[in-house]
């Protein structure tokens, strides 16, 4: 079967910009056979791009329409993100490393032409240390057994690049992307129950065993590689502990704020399916440096030091010698003590193949650096012996590894709301004599001079809670897990302990009561001290104003000095670090975009200030999500556009839903995602320490204030809210089973309540997006024609700043999205005419004022600005129009119906719905 039709923006789409979309053709014709050879080939004419004109399909054929368009936008997506690895590829090649910005070499080039010496350059980048989070927020719509098939058809795309392939070879590959297509036909592409929180695990699990392993190496191949065509000394790092520290956090299993699923014994299954999967993929690694060592030799050849530590271990491990793999290597003494180190892994082996059981016995490590030190006596012995390459290439890789992933996989972060903690020390203190402190009864508020006197003291309140307060008996369930944890392994397996919705320092002192009632504390020589770093989350704009007081009287307490001095001395830091976590969803949801990343800026500035007062070095944990809206955005830009001195050379941040998919689903581009973050974060610790910039910060601030107030005029007009729940999909999306996560908090019919994920999930898929724009274009007209001496300010700082390119570019983006024809679409559903003509208006004049100042200052056009960008979105409106049409059609039917007396109707419309929802949200590459 030979498609010849085209539509003409694809047409003009491969003329312009070429590769990706002539694949896309190539992907969409293999599509259009599998089809026709299932007998669907009236579907064909239904395909979007390669057919000269998009057909409205029959209402028989309508779900089966939306299957096909959710996976045309998905081909698409694979085809752009084939097409930015090998452009990079191919400028790589031509141009030199160093001109991929924001690259190993692009940072060390600028880190040389700057003059800082290479001993500085090693002695940060062994400081550094970068944490990707993975967390389960329901952000992304496609299933699991989607999203693998998926990435096995994007390996079968990349296949197609190498020119060596005979023909016979590429119609195999042909092939073998057809059988995927003809798979994910079937496949339904959508949740129909919820997620359980196991499921969610299985997901984050794939890229934690299977993905990142290789992706640590080839980035630290990359790093190394840069380093030396920089001209510095490769023995500099040849030793791992020179090498960036790059670990990996999780919030599935351990993020429970809201969420009634994530109970202590999920904590607990967590905790022993990351330990379990760490520790086989540590035997597995091991296996492999044995193989690498099969040398003849004899061992007296080899160093004192190893000689007696393989006697040592040969005494603890009973029945070695009946190892068979261990006795025929008896002429091998490298591969014998790497076989010894495997014995004392705290596993059971099957030596047959197949998987691991935990099962630690008297003689087995304890932690992972009881192996590593092991490790580096064998890296020792092979240098000295004659083999320093060996040693370099093999063992090295191997205490990477474990440095990388340790005994626990990812660190496990627990997350809770600080109103819950509330309630659980309240119910906590019913089970005691309350009549030696006071209550303040109009706030329902533990007396702060009674927390701060109890928080010296090592006792808890009760040893056995015996109430009936939920509240009380889950927080101390799971706390009690993690001391059970931390008694049988240690605390390597835990990451911070995050109060959200922190509003005051009583909340973060609560926790540490409550902590303590479950056995977390411990002695020190200064006085107690938490086994877990208590992180603060200051998420709404409010919360913000107030974060840097709140951190400087936490900060000052024994209680938080004792504790992070106890982290500083077990990871081995020169000085403390505490964590702090700043949210962008909540303070977007607040203010809008220039409202929010400007209080994010100013609060990161103030709070670096106050860790510099107490001689902490403050490590900032970014809470950001997949749309721009929530954070997202170039990661390079990003970092730049930080405040100075705000980078300690530690940071972490949130891979959320369909992000995770995007950014690491392929390894080379999760290898290259993983760099920009690694070197972004090293290049703006050292080079980003320009000054104080008083006159950035009067400008800036002037436009948060005023866009913050035009942003709120909007949100807060009587008639937003019901506009909204009536121009937006918001009721579909909470019915969705995208996530095992309520949509509220505590399900209440309030703007409050609602989770920033879908609220800004529902403006994406009504293509409103004001979260992402609303209210910077009346800043620039108040700017540009009552301030004209700001106007000309920002004119002149947006040449040099990062903060405000990345703001404005952000915005730029937005707007791109944005379709004001499709807004009026979504708009024809509400029903009251006086709220639409209050609100409609409203927006849609906001957005031209902000899409017109906003090509004024940026000088070009957009589609010469972001030429990739916009013909990228002109293909996809191309077919999007169709998905927004069938979606209003059927929103307005199902309200109609939901309610009556055939629940049937109402449920298929359901599916129909949520089957747009995962289309539209394939096609703009983001919901929430």
């Amino acid at each position: 079967m030979k498609i010849t039709n085209m539509h003409p923006v694809l047409k003009e789409n491969i003329q312009e910009i070429g590769k990706p979309y002539s694949d896309l053709h190539f992907l969409l014709e293999c599509f259009a056979e599998v089809l026709e050879a299932n007998n669907e080939k009236e579907l064909v004419t239904y395909i979007p791009w390669l057919n000269t004109k998009v057909s409205t399909p029959k209402p028989e054929h309508e779900q089966k329409a939306i299957h096909l368009y959710s996976i045309c936008f998905q081909l698409l997506n694979l085809c752009e993100v084939n097409w930015a690895v090998q452009s990079r590829r191919n400028k790589q090649q031509h141009q030199g490393s160093q001109s991929i910005n924001g690259s190993w070499a692009h940072t060390f080039s600028e880190l040389k032409q700057s003059g800082i010496p290479q001993e500085k350059i090693v002695a940060a980048l062994s400081q550094l240390e970068i944490e990707p989070v993975m967390t389960a927020h329901p952000t992304e719509a496609k299933r699991t057994v989607v999203l693998k098939y998926y990435r096995e058809l994007y390996l079968q795309l990349v296949m197609l690049e190498n020119p060596v392939y005979t023909v016979l070879e590429r119609d195999q590959i042909r092939s073998g992307i057809k059988e995927l297509l003809t798979r994910l036909w079937f496949i339904d592409d959508i949740y129909l129950e919820k997620p359980q929180v196991e499921t969610e695990l299985e997901n984050v699990l794939h890229y934690l065993t299977k993905v990142f392993p290789d992706v640590f190496e080839l980035h630290d191949r990359t790093l190394v590689q840069a380093w030396n065509e920089a001209g510095f000394q490769p023995e500099s790092l040849q030793n791992y502990q020179s090498m960036p520290k790059i670990s990996l956090g999780s919030w599935v299993g351990g993020d429970r704020d809201g969420h009634p699923l994530v109970t202590p014994e999920i904590t607990q299954f967590t905790l022993k399916r990351l330990r379990t999967e760490a520790l086989n993929l540590t035997s597995q690694r091991l296996n492999l440096l044995a193989d690498s060592l099969s040398i003849y030799t004899s061992e007296n050849t080899l160093s004192v030091e190893i000689q007696e530590r393989k006697s040592e271990l040969e005494k603890q491990i009973p029945d070695i010698s009946e190892n068979i793999q261990f006795s025929s290597a008896s002429r091998e003494p490298f591969r014998q003590f790497v076989l010894l180190l495997i014995e004392k892994l705290p596993v059971k082996h099957n030596h047959s193949g197949g998987n691991i059981q935990l099962s630690p016995t008297n003689w087995s490590y304890s932690n992972s650096g009881q192996l590593i030190t092991d490790l580096e006596l064998l890296l020792q012995a092979l240098s000295n012996w004659g083999a320093p390459m060996l040693a370099i290439n093999e063992v090295n890789k191997a205490l990477r590894f474990v440095q990388n992933f340790g005994f626990h996989l990812a660190h496990l972060d627990i997350r809770q709301n600080s109103e819950f903690y509330q309630k659980a020390f309240l119910g906590l203190l019913e089970d005691v004599d309350t009549s030696s402190f006071s209550i303040n009864t109009d706030h329902h508020q533990v007396d702060k001079q009674f927390l701060l006197q109890e928080l010296n003291l090592y006792r808890p309140f009760t040893y056995s809670y015996s109430g009936n307060v939920s509240e009380t008996a889950n927080a101390l369930g799971y706390l009690s897990v993690l001391t059970g944890h931390i008694r049988n392994y240690g605390t390597n397996a835990l990451g911070s302990m995050i109060v959200s919705m922190t509003k005051k320092v009583d909340d973060l002192f609560t926790f540490y009561l409550l902590a303590r009632e479950a056995g977390l504390y411990v002695k020190t020589e200064s006085g107690p001290a938490c086994q877990l770093p208590v992180v603060p989350l200051f998420e709404t704009i409010d919360d913000l104003h107030r974060a840097p007081a709140i951190l400087d009287e936490f900060l000052a307490h024994p209680v938080t000095q004792n504790t992070l001095q106890l982290q500083a001395q077990r990871k081995g830091y020169s000085r403390p670090v505490a964590e702090v976590m700043i949210g962008y969803s909540d303070s977007n949801k607040d203010g809008g975009i220039l409202s929010s990343l400007w209080h994010l800026y100013e609060a990161q500035h103030e709070l670096a200030k106050i860790g510099r007062k107490h001689g902490v070095d403050i490590r900032f944990f970014h809470g950001k999500g997949g749309s721009i809206s929530r954070g997202a955005g170039p990661i390079h830009w990003f970092l730049k556009s930080l405040p100075p001195e705000s980078l300690c050379g530690k940071l972490r941040l949130t891979e959320q839903g369909e992000t995770i998919e995007r950014k690491y689903a392929n390894k080379v581009n999760a290898a290259f995602n993983l760099e920009l973050l690694t070197s972004g974060t090293l290049r703006n610790a050292m080079l980003n320490t320009h000054p104080f910039d008083p006159e950035l910060f009067e400008l800036v601030g002037f436009m948060a204030h005023e866009s913050f107030t035009t942003y709120n005029a909007l949100t807060r007009h009587p008639s937003f809210i019901r506009f909204f729940e009536q121009a937006t999909p918001i009721d579909v999306i909470e019915t969705s089973k995208i996530g095992s996560r309520p949509s509220r908090r505590t399900n209440q019919r309030t703007l409050n309540d609602l989770r920033a994920i879908p609220w800004v999930f529902s403006w994406t898929q009504s293509r409103v997006n004001i979260t992402s724009w609303y209210g910077v274009g009346s800043t620039l007209l108040l700017l540009k024609e009552q301030y004209p001496e700001k106007y000309a300010l920002l004119k002149q700082l947006l040449i040099s700043h990062p903060l405000l390119r990345y703001i404005l570019t952000n915005v730029d983006s937005g707007l791109a999205a944005t379709d004001p024809e499709i807004i009026e679409l979504y708009a024809s559903l509400v029903n009251e005419e006086q709220v639409k003509n209050d609100i409609l208006p409203l927006i849609l004049s906001e957005f031209q004022l902000t899409k017109s100042l906003l090509a004024e200052l940026l000088e070009k056009p957009f589609e010469e600005r972001r030429k990739n960008h916009y013909y990228s979105t002109r293909l996809r409106a191309v077919a999007l129009d169709l998905m927004h049409q069938v979606q209003v059609n059927t929103l307005r039917h199902w309200r109609n119906e939901k309610d009556s007396e055939d629940p049937e109707i109402a449920n298929q419309q359901n599916i129909i719905l949520l089957k747009t929802v995962n289309a539209v949200a394939n096609a703009l590459g983001s919901t929430g």
